[in-house]
């Protein structure tokens, strides 16, 4: 006797749920606080640049005036500081000093933090701890002793003095940050490229560089920084006015008997741009090269 067998029922097709969207945490009284405490402290410390801006701007009969706000802005201040004053040359020699600064303490920093990252050598602690040691001396400490330096180098008035000086003032904090963050880095992606292949230089610039970038950046950042700001060194170490830093040249227009305030604030809101646009590009990279090996 023949069956016949009903045809297999079709798969009920399953209901897909939609995706669960994000999640929006509730407005509270803490998150309240916290925001008004963050736009609170914001303004604290921009009120002081805004301050800088305004006397820029403001026209020369109007700096003894009262008033936050004058009665018209005077934009020929920036470019009669730079054609009055040897503001255009000291911004050419901070940018010598800081970049050259900050390239020559890569240039050093890095082989050294590598070394004693991945290198458990006798007395690596100790090193460590000598580069730490020379972090704690200040300039203003140390400007006869360089000074007597140079002096025998033939270096002094020498805008060349300022890039070594500022290089051995910031080598010790490059040499802490790379070796923690290349530290973090697992030392086994190195020994599998140089299976494949490639020696143990070009693991670094082609793994290990390429993953430490956020601890370059903030090597960089801060190297780039100090040197820009740096003062004790620019006024000791050069005496001609065409061959100081920014720092040294604003200080310079600040007479015995009178100071002209809209020049001296104009010079300072060019001395801070530079500063802020590097900042603004690398800011993320920063945050993460000083956490870099807090967490293991």
């Amino acid at each position: 006797m023949a069956t016949t067998t009903a045809p297999a029922a079709e798969p009920r097709a399953l209901a897909t749920a939609p995706a669960p969207g994000p999640v929006k945490k509730p407005f509270t009284l803490k998150k309240l606080v916290l925001t008004l405490t963050a736009w609170v402290l914001a303004v604290v410390f921009l009120v002081p640049y805004l301050e800088m801006v305004i006397t820029a701007l403001r026209p020369p009969g109007e700096l003894r005036d009262s008033s936050y706000l004058p009665k018209s802005f005077d934009w020929s201040n920036f470019w009669k500081v730079w054609q009055d004053t040897t503001i255009g040359s000291n911004v050419q020699v901070t940018l010598l000093v800081s970049v050259g600064a900050t390239l020559l303490v890569l240039l050093v920093a890095l082989p050294a933090a590598y070394y004693t990252a991945r290198i458990r050598f006798r007395g690596r602690k100790l090193f460590l701890l000598l580069v730490l040691v020379t972090q704690m001396f200040q300039p203003t400490a140390l400007r006869v002793g360089l000074y007597r330096e140079f002096d025998q180098l033939g270096m002094l008035d020498n805008v060349w003095s300022l890039v070594l000086a500022n290089a051995a003032f910031n080598l010790a904090f490059a040499v802490w940050i790379l070796s923690a963050y290349i530290g973090s880095i697992p030392a086994e992606l190195e020994e599998a490229a140089m299976i494949d292949g490639t020696s143990r230089v070009g693991a670094l610039f082609r793994v290990t560089l390429p993953l430490a970038l956020p601890g370059v950046v903030t090597t960089v950042i801060f190297t780039f920084i100090a040197a820009w700001n740096e003062f004790i060194m620019g006024l000791t170490l050069i005496n001609t006015d065409t061959k100081q830093p920014l720092t040294v040249g604003i200080n310079n227009m600040i007479g015995a008997y009178s100071v002209q305030w809209n020049y001296v604030f104009a010079a300072s809101v060019v001395a801070i741009i530079p500063v802020v646009i590097l900042f603004a590009f690398i800011e993320r990279h920063v945050v993460s090269g000083l956490t870099a090996g807090s967490v293991k």
